[in-house]
């Protein structure tokens, strides 16, 4: 009996177990197949997604707008193996969101562009847009998207067109692929990162936020002077203008503080030393018509300055303020700079070019300097200026201490020679070359440009002693031996010097000040239509 009762529970508990197992088979199996499902779904979704040179060329004929980025963005993909750069799973990567950020800011970047078809790129990034593009577009969208970014805020123009402007500078050589791995890894370089920017690029920026500040709270308010009975403006003198130059070269930071004093009192002397020294300036206390008429040039151009001086930054290669010595003349400051180790050796003023016959802007390498020099005078020269001279006077050449050379004219060695008593050459087409001059007295000018197309140094003979300083071979009573005028001595320097002639507008000292400087060749309003085709400045 009890056997029977046992194996009577045993038959009834089975028979009650039999639908639960049945029901756990069919869940798991459920559960599988939903696993399997979902595998399925999104192998279907990511060979979607799948980007290849086909896949490309079918985006750019549905975004056409965008082909002339097709060259790079094909480069990032054979370079990361086709896979895909802004998906983490079905989702853009946290730094696909931190670009497209970054893009939504180029106005700090001193950048006036929209890249095509933004509408939908910002959709991706909506979270209340239903209706989303099929993965591919979104990944190539964002892949167009940093290029764009790259392009803009890393190359600026492109290399032929600098041709074009004649900006014969090295070109920077840079791989958007390349820069791409760097900024994922640390994406902060996003921020700052002087191995993409020329260190003058930030310096620039900052103040740029800060000159937009002080047009945003309108501090920059006209002086009021009466054109047509002005007078200069002297210590001690006094009056409205006075309290209103006082105003902005606070604003500006020339003055620590605004003392709201309309006397032009010793504090406000040093702010216009600072001011003048900023501009290029002659320093002395005068404020002439022509300054007041400067402080009123609307901020906006000023800032516009800023924005392209930022864009020449561009195109700079790195390396180049790491050099252990180089020089670089900047022709809108009239300003030479021989750095070396890192250190400002020598600062001369120059003078440059006429309109007539520009500077051209183009680097060198200086190989050896040439004392006491024979000028040969440029065929140009003699056809439009000599023959008319000699025919007017026989013994022209005799008082200027020329003579004919083999059918060329040459001005012999000595202190009234046009190159003065040094010059400095770097081979190069243009024969363009650094030298010294008997006209002093040029340099009194604010707006120098008054040579052939040479540079004209007022501290030639500091230079050359500068250059040669630590060759044994040149004491300094050797140099003034040579430089007396007697006769050409050449010395053929040991390590050539780069030199660069570039063409800045405005610059930021390592202090933090900016200057500003006439756009003597009109390069600025150039380089402005350029980028920016509809404005005119």
């Amino acid at each position: 009996m009890r056997n029977f009762t046992f194996f009577s529970v045993i038959i009834a508990v089975s028979f009650l177990m039999s639908p639960f197992e049945s029901s756990a088979k069919e869940i798991s199996t459920k559960n599988k197949k939903t696993e399997f499902e979902n595998v399925l779904f999104s192998k279907r979704y990511v060979s979607k997604a799948t980007v290849d040179a086909e896949s490309i060329n079918q985006f750019y004929k549905k975004y056409p707008k965008l082909k002339k980025y097709q060259n790079d963005v094909l480069d990032l993909y054979k370079k990361k193996e086709y896979n895909l750069i802004w998906h983490d799973d079905k989702s853009v990567s946290e730094f696909g969101s931190l670009l497209y950020h970054k893009v939504h800011l180029l106005n700090d970047q001193g950048i006036k562009a929209t890249m095509p078809y933004m509408d939908l790129v910002d959709d991706i990034f909506n979270e209340n847009v239903s209706n989303k593009l099929p993965q591919i577009d979104t990944e190539l969208l964002l892949s167009n998207m940093y290029v764009f970014y790259a392009s803009n805020v890393y190359s600026g123009v492109d290399a032929a067109t600098l041709k074009k402007i004649g900006w014969f500078l090295p070109a920077k050589n840079i791989s958007y692929a390349k820069i791409l791995d760097s900024l994922m890894v640390d994406p902060d370089r996003l921020n700052k990162d002087e191995n993409l920017l020329f260190g003058q690029y930030y310096k620039l920026q900052k103040v740029l936020k800060k000159y937009r500040t002080i047009e945003k709270n309108n501090l920059w308010k006209k002086i009021d002077i009466d054109s047509a009975t002005y007078k200069d403006l002297r210590p001690f003198d006094s009056g409205v203008a006075i309290k209103q130059i006082r105003e902005r070269l606070f604003v500006v930071g020339d003055l620590a503080q605004d003392s709201k004093r309309d006397v032009y009192d010793e504090e406000m002397m040093a702010g216009v030393l600072k001011y003048k020294k900023r501009y290029g300036l002659k320093l002395n206390y005068a404020l002439t018509r022509d300054h007041i008429n400067q402080m009123n040039e609307p901020i906006g151009n000023r800032i516009k300055t800023i924005m392209l001086n930022m864009e020449r930054c561009r195109w700079i290669p790195t390396n180049l303020a790491k050099a252990d010595e180089y020089i670089m003349i900047n022709i809108p400051s009239f300003r030479l700079i021989y750095v070396k180790n890192g250190k400002y050796e020598l600062v001369s003023d120059v003078f440059v070019g006429t309109r007539m016959t520009e500077t051209v802007i183009f680097s060198g390498e200086m190989d050896r300097i040439v004392f006491s020099p024979y000028w040969y005078v440029p065929q140009s020269i003699i056809k439009n200026e000599l023959k008319l001279k000699m025919a007017e006077d026989k013994n022209y050449l005799a008082d200027h201490n020329m003579e004919w050379n083999g059918g060329n004219v040459r001005q012999k060695p000595g202190p009234k020679n046009s190159l003065g008593l040094v010059k400095f050459m770097f081979p190069n087409p243009n024969d363009i070359y650094l030298h010294d001059t008997p006209a002093k007295s040029l340099f009194e000018f604010e707006k120098r440009i008054f040579s052939h197309g040479c540079i004209n140094v007022k501290e030639a003979k500091p230079l050359a002693l500068a250059i040669l300083k630590d060759d044994p071979d040149w004491p300094v009573d050797k140099i003034d031996q040579a430089m007396s005028g007697e006769k050409e001595t050449t010395c053929k320097l040991k390590t050539k010097i780069p030199i660069y002639i570039g063409y800045f507008t405005a610059w930021v000292s390592d202090d933090g000040d900016i200057g500003f400087y006439p756009d003597v060749y009109d390069r600025d309003t150039q380089l402005y239509k350029l980028l920016y085709a509809d404005a005119v400045m």
